[in-house]
């Protein structure tokens, strides 16, 4: 008898208990939601938000509007979002140098502007290797072009990024390693702003994703010497691989959404399932695939351990890379 009061109490105290968070859940979204994107437009992130936030408004019933919040290679907008009320209103497109930035400022020596740990990883939309950009007047017709030049002339080639230890950098100095030369590296706060300058002249070559730079590939301003890759890029099948250079040299970038981790798991499961619906949504698929990038979507448990693996090898490569002022 006694335990049969115990269970209805129980019972009783759940019910009490769950309610309001089921009701809570139950009526999520009440009003629209935020997505950071921590670089300027005209990037990556910001091409696979657009047209995913403007699905996931439309499963969820509240509108999703983009914030751009660009600086640190990304990492000011990854942290304001790892530091915003978990209660699914603030949600992050992030590129893949989330792996890296938190080891870099541990490396720096200066408090890291957000802890891997603060974000939990939702969706995965796209992973492309970067590529090697160049104006379409430059001297360089091939990467072997390019290194050779770099070692005649230390230092003189300059490429631009989105900040550092940012995705457009780590390729580069991954690159620069192993061809061992040096270059100049020249940050800006995305790579939108990069691409600009590439085409200003201001600065000689960007890595970064296809996406970025396919339509001014077609309209004959760019020209793409090679990617860090294997095997041929479905937007750009004659450019080669690094590795088929000569040059032992991978990366990939990768855009993918995450959400503060206490986010309660109902909250984050109805957001899961809109960024799914997004991923099959047929006009999503079109515009991103149209830019460059198709799409490769995995579902939060697989990118999870897509994301872990891409941080143990990324702590390596910042460690070989060292500081960077």
């Amino acid at each position: 008898m006694q335990n049969k009061r115990l269970r209805a109490l129980c019972v009783t105290l759940f019910a009490f208990l769950a309610g309001p968070l089921i009701s809570w859940a139950q009526a999520f979204p009440n009003h629209p939601i935020t997505m950071v994107v921590p670089f300027p437009p005209g990037g990556l992130a910001d091409i696979v938000a657009r047209p995913v936030a403007e699905a996931m408004g439309r499963d969820l019933g509240q509108p999703v509007v983009i914030e751009n919040r660009g600086g640190a290679g990304g990492g000011i907008g990854m942290g304001l979002v790892a530091k915003a009320k978990p209660d699914g209103y603030t949600v992050l497109m992030a590129l893949s140098s989330y792996s890296v930035i938190p080891e870099a400022d541990t490396l720096l020596g200066r408090n890291p502007m957000y802890a891997l740990s603060d974000l939990r990883p939702i969706a995965r939309y796209t992973a492309d290797p970067t590529v090697l950009a160049v104006r379409a007047d430059a001297p360089w017709q091939s990467v072997k072009d390019l290194v050779d030049d770099a070692r005649k002339r230390p230092g003189a080639i300059n490429y631009g990024s989105s900040g550092n230890y940012g995705t457009m950098h780590v390729p580069m100095e991954i690159l620069a390693q192993v061809a061992s030369i040096k270059m100049t590296h020249v940050p800006f706060t995305g790579a939108g702003p990069a691409v600009v300058a590439l085409l200003g002249g201001q600065i000689d070559a960007v890595s970064t994703g296809p996406a970025t730079v396919l339509q001014h590939v077609k309209a004959g301003k760019l020209r793409v010497l090679g990617h860090w890759g294997n095997g041929p890029l479905a937007s750009m099948p004659d450019v080669p691989a690094l590795k088929d250079s000569g040059f032992n040299a991978e990366y990939a970038q990768w855009s993918g959404l995450f959400i503060p981790s206490g986010t309660p798991d109902a909250i984050a499961q109805r957001l899961r399932a809109a960024a799914r619906m997004a991923a099959q949504d047929a006009k999503v698929r079109e515009v991103i695939q149209n830019s460059g990038s198709p799409v490769l979507y995995q579902d939060s448990p697989d990118f999870e351990k897509y994301v872990q693996a891409d941080v143990r090898r990324m702590v390596d490569v910042v460690k070989r890379i060292g500081k960077v002022e």
